[in-house]
């Protein structure tokens, strides 16, 4: 799956026209797309305690949302349409998801939020809502009935438990089947209605808040900052109003804080290691029964390795950050591990075999971040 699902385009013209300026349908993006998963493999996951999963009902014209991990009697008592059941991060459970999101490469790595399913019921849908992200919607098998538009007015429907908008204008519609692909910018409102029983498969974005950026550069920032001293006032004035701020208090409260500093080097380590930070429900799984790193060796150079599905893998310059932890690498050992944050696997014979480069892979893998290839 590594042609591109853009209908011809090449990534940089989809980049220059579409990418968070225009939407674009693509018929038969994915041509023969039977999907990745059935409704019985997304209520298994649905009832796992470390999947999250929504299930969402519109019955006599009201709205209920409830949050999973579900017990699979509660499928039983569904009715025959109007509701939808999500799943988010598939990729962290079925290894053929990164196929597909390989196919969705020319955007950076660091900006993949996850890969979610919905299957809805003739019917089912989520209602008039926007995203604040770029998102992909690929049509799994089953029909789905969009209706788009440019929408100026955000406001949203109060109390209701979903981010439904109070007044959706579309300015267009169209009919997905199997493999079709709608790509909308952020807070383009949309609206999918299920035609028949049908999945999509939603490749969604990264798109933090810029109050967000700051909270969490701060908190990084807050574990490696290492202030001496400590507040003090010899010589204090006395002064009138004993509630007012000393202006002496102002002066050296902001000297204090002008010491903090920061550079290039801490910028990339904090999105390295925040961008690959595990979600919260994200769980690896180490070898039961580890093999030696002499023995592990010998195994990835004959066979490979991969990353494991839940594992995030970005670099920078000379820097490697795998699920929210930093390593250095140097040379040609430096070059290959880039190639696995890439590809997300390493053929045998690129398997680095210095000891540096091997001392990280074991680490890795007795983390269970890392696994040798089938």
């Amino acid at each position: 799956m590594n042609d591109l699902p853009l209908g011809g385009l090449s990534a940089a013209t989809f980049l220059r026209r579409h990418w968070q300026r225009a939407p674009l349908l693509v018929r038969r993006a994915v041509a023969d797309f039977a999907g990745l998963i059935d409704l019985q493999g997304m209520i298994a996951l649905a009832c796992s305690d470390d999947c999250e999963s929504r299930l969402i009902l519109r019955q006599a014209g009201r709205w209920s949302l409830e949050h999973g991990p579900f017990d699979r009697a509660r499928f039983r008592r569904l009715p025959a349409r109007d509701w939808t059941l999500l799943v988010q991060g598939i990729e962290r459970f079925l290894e053929p998801a990164h196929a597909l999101l390989a196919k969705f490469s020319f955007i950076p790595h660091a900006r993949l939020d996850d890969l979610m399913v919905s299957y809805a019921a003739p019917g089912g849908g989520v209602g008039p809502h926007f995203d604040s992200y770029d998102v992909f919607l690929l049509q799994g098998p089953g029909r789905r009935r969009w209706r788009i538009g440019r929408q100026r007015d955000l406001s949203l429907h109060p109390d209701l438990p979903l981010k439904i908008l109070r007044r959706f204008q579309p300015q267009g519609t169209a009919v997905l089947d199997a493999g079709d692909m709608l790509y909308l910018p952020p807070q383009f409102a949309h609206d999918g209605i299920a035609v028949d029983a049908c999945f999509t498969y939603s490749i969604g974005f990264r798109a933090p808040s810029h109050r967000e950026l700051i909270s969490e550069f701060l908190a990084f920032l807050e574990d490696r900052l290492q202030p001496q001293g400590r507040y003090a006032d010899p010589g204090l004035s006395l002064q009138q109003a004993p509630a007012e701020i000393p202006a002496a208090m102002i002066l050296r409260t902001g000297k204090v804080l002008r010491t903090i500093r920061w550079n290039r080097r801490d910028a990339v380590e904090f999105l390295g290691t925040w961008l690959t930070e595990p979600k919260n429900l994200v769980r690896f799984r180490p070898p039961v029964q580890p093999l030696s790193p002499a023995a592990f060796g010998r195994a990835a150079q004959a066979r490979g390795v991969a990353l494991a599905p839940a594992s995030q893998m970005l670099h920078s310059g000379t820097q490697l950050f795998l699920n929210g932890e930093p390593a250095r690498s140097t040379g040609s050992a430096l070059r290959v591990l880039k190639k696995l944050a890439d590809a997300r696997a390493l053929r045998g014979r690129d398997v680095p075999r210095s000891p540096q480069a091997g001392e990280l892979l074991y680490q890795w893998y007795r983390h269970g971040y890392i696994c040798l290839a089938a």
